[in-house]
């Protein structure tokens, strides 16, 4: 009778200790509280990076953004490969992880600002060690493409900002002043609510959760693997660009079918902009599009979130707790402290 005793005990202890093994392998996705990297004072050092697309031509928007960060008191690095070419991409995926991780390593530097997106970051992900990031937090800030590394972030337990790239900036400014300066906001420790004009197509209610998303087509591309969020708890804002309504329906359905939405908090959506026409058309707008893709939850849904591939494109903290309120006649998105 012993010996079988003993036998169970030992087989208990494999199973909790194989248990335990397995936790420690999954990516840190429930996380309850992000760390906030501190905000910025004049005097800072923020590096310039391309981990995407090529800067072809694009000089002129980077001396741009060498030159607002200065206006701000801020001491701008240039990523030693930026202006590099390889194909679609700014330079190998040696040279652009090389500089990323060179920013994300030094400790004198406190906001990573990435040049563009386009596509590439989902390449490097992997290659990235968060050994010395994890040391001296830094805020990282893009967009688009960028969503794949604010997905990492937010896995790995840090808030970072969904805002402009130095290629968004303009000569004269023009239609980007509220851009600019909620980016400006975010950054020095002074992010901005929003009040949302109203949509008959708002769901109404309300919702607090940590904000988190970005570009749909990324977000879609990193479903099952270790850089896809877990949205339980938590308000997801989605933008998209150039793709059809069947697209962005298709995105939707899959996203849905792998359970992204069964706990998720609320909605938020952003710019969908340009979308393209198919010869059959979708026979719906595309807040009904996704309305009817949504139907069965009863979260809050808000449209009209100015953010994502238009002029007007306001910073968001991913991964900073959130107060949403939805009505028909307008919306609301508060930090909470």
């Amino acid at each position: 009778m012993c010996n079988i005793v003993r036998f169970f005990l030992i087989i208990n202890v494999l199973v909790a200790f194989h248990s335990l093994k397995s936790q420690e392998a999954l990516p840190f996705k429930n996380v309850t509280t992000l760390i906030q990297p501190p905000f910025l004072k004049a005097g800072d050092t923020v590096a310039i990076v391309a981990p995407s697309g090529i800067l072809k031509s694009r000089e002129g928007e980077i001396q741009q953004a060498i030159s607002l960060l200065k206006s701000w008191g801020l001491t701008p690095l240039l990523g030693k490969h930026v202006f590099n070419q390889a194909d679609h991409f700014a330079g190998t995926d040696e040279e652009r992880c090389e500089d990323l991780q060179n920013a994300m390593d030094n400790p004198k530097v406190s906001a990573i600002w990435c040049a563009r997106g386009g596509y590439g970051t989902v390449r490097i992900l992997d290659r990235l060690d968060y050994t010395q990031f994890k040391k001296h937090p830094k805020w990282v800030i893009g967009y688009s493409d960028i969503t794949a590394l604010h997905n990492q972030l937010h896995n790995k337990g840090f808030q970072s900002l969904h805002a402009l790239m130095c290629v968004s900036l303009t000569e004269d400014m023009d239609g980007i002043e509220d851009t600019v300066t909620t980016f400006k906001s975010a950054l020095f420790g002074q992010p901005v609510n929003y009040q949302l004009k109203g949509s008959t197509y708002n769901r109404t209610g309300k919702a607090i959760g940590q904000l988190v998303g970005g570009n749909l087509t990324i977000l879609h591309t990193m479903l099952g693997s270790e850089t896809s969020i877990d949205t339980s708890g938590k308000i997801l804002f989605i933008e998209e660009i150039g793709e059809y309504k069947y697209h962005i329906d298709r995105m939707l359905q899959s996203l849905k079918r792998a359970g992204y939405f069964d706990n998720c908090e609320g909605v938020i959506v952003g710019d969908m902009s340009k979308l393209r026409k198919n010869t059959t058309l979708w026979g719906t707008s595309i807040e009904q599009l996704i309305l009817d893709a949504l139907s069965e939850y009863d979260f809050p849904i808000a449209f009209n979130m100015p953010a994502g591939h238009e002029k007007d494109n306001r910073a968001l903290i991913l991964g900073k707790t959130v107060e949403l309120d939805v009505a028909k006649e307008k919306a609301t998105i508060s930090y909470l402290k």
